[in-house]
């Protein structure tokens, strides 16, 4: 089953490739991303086009990241798709959204069913770019999706759920069983939507001290603050802060962590 071949194409395991081919859930993944005539709209990992094309059906024009060689040109050559497509044939990762936006003098709706391998780094990479992203829906692991959506003092609440959730509102949207793929893969899938922040809540003078202070709390999440954070921050500044040196990582909120990153970026000599 796992070497299927799907339309000629067989799902390459280093891509990460699962086919979706589930009519009802590409209808409500389609209608909850509501692509609109006019939008630049950018799909990464389009695969055998099971998105595209019914997005493609509501647009005049759309743009795709596509890796695998053989699936851009497949798509290339599309009957009805081929003339709307605009192809990038290259990672993502690499692709530079920010002169792609100033290129077509508008925001980027961004969409994808991302392979699991690559979902976690490839939105760290969109987060970079939430300044010209008007929305995002994608459809991850389920698993990365509590993550992403998690608050404190849950077990899924971690570096990826502050992150997201300082940038962006995170709205799960539906979730999609293993059997709407093919080869169906060992896991549950789920859509969600990321809708970057015009004002961010609690903006932070340096991302990367935010980023920073995530990871080492996060590293050693069975620690209390006063151990995972304490060769930054006092517990005289913690008291300060009014933040609790006993609480575990999981246990401080966005803002919290927001806080903290704000008064390191201030006081850069202390740590």
């Amino acid at each position: 089953m796992n070497n299927r071949v799907h339309q000629g194409h067989f799902a390459r395991k280093r891509f990460g490739q699962n086919f979706l081919n589930d009519r009802y859930i590409i209808d409500s993944i389609v209608n909850a991303i509501h692509p609109q005539p006019g939008e630049t709209i950018v799909e990464i990992g389009p695969g055998l086009g099971a998105l595209t094309e019914p997005v493609g059906e509501r647009v005049d024009a759309m743009t795709v990241i596509e890796l695998d060689r053989d699936l851009a040109a497949r798509l290339q050559t599309h009957p009805f798709l081929g003339p709307k497509l605009t192809i990038f044939q290259q990672d993502a990762m690499t692709f530079d959204f920010a002169a792609f936006s100033q290129e077509k003098g508008q925001t980027l709706r961004v969409f994808g069913n991302l392979p699991y391998n690559i979902s976690t780094p490839l939105m760290f990479h969109l987060f970079s770019y939430v300044g010209i992203i008007r929305d995002m829906h994608f459809m991850l692991q389920k698993e990365v999706v509590n993550r992403l959506v998690a608050g404190p003092g849950s077990k899924a609440y971690g570096r990826l759920s502050v992150m997201a959730q300082y940038y962006c509102q995170v709205i799960p949207v539906l979730e999609v069983p293993p059997e709407s793929f093919t080869p169906a893969p060992k896991v549950d899938s789920a859509v969600v939507r990321l809708m970057p922040y015009a004002t961010l809540p609690y903006p932070v003078e340096d991302v990367r001290v935010l980023s920073r202070i995530t990871t080492e709390a996060f590293g050693k999440r069975r620690k209390t603050l006063r151990n995972s954070l304490g060769h930054l921050f006092s517990a005289e500044i913690l008291d300060e802060l009014n933040i609790d040196q006993t609480l575990r990582a999981e246990n401080i909120t966005v803002a919290q962590y927001c806080q903290l990153a704000n008064w390191l970026s201030k006081h850069p000599q202390e740590n």
